[in-house]
């Protein structure tokens, strides 16, 4: 009872299709290559660990080491989660002697993670 009551809310109580409104959305849609990165960079962002890596770098430059005992996983762990963040251009490092830090990679990153946790906290 309770998922057809859910529903009956989420949609019209007629059947009508606004044409002006279809095409609009059709004319402002993203390519769907942008499509896909943007869905892709949200989903690298869903993952808790990923987004604790993101949240650590916003507030200073750390090692893989750092991350891991932060996290509480292992090295190689912080290593692959790293390396998606990097291939979405989301994080970058520098090599300093032996030690290879990582930071976000430009400001935008930290905007998507501080909007994101401005809306949330409108929600509560």
């Amino acid at each position: 009872m309770t998922n057809s009551v859910s529903l009956q809310n989420e949609q019209c109580d007629c059947r009508c299709i606004h044409e002006e409104r279809v095409e609009g959305a059709g004319e402002h849609a993203l390519p769907e290559k942008v499509n896909k990165q943007l869905a892709s960079l949200f989903k690298a962002m869903g993952d808790p660990n990923r987004l604790k890596i993101l949240w650590a770098l916003d507030q200073e430059e750390m090692c893989v080491c750092d991350l891991a005992l932060f996290l509480g996983v292992s090295e190689s762990a912080v290593s692959h989660q790293l390396r998606q963040l990097r291939q979405l251009q989301l994080v970058s490092n520098r090599r300093d002697g032996p030690v290879l830090y990582y930071r976000l990679n430009d400001n935008h990153v930290s905007l998507l993670v501080h909007l994101a946790l401005e809306h949330l906290h409108e929600e509560l």
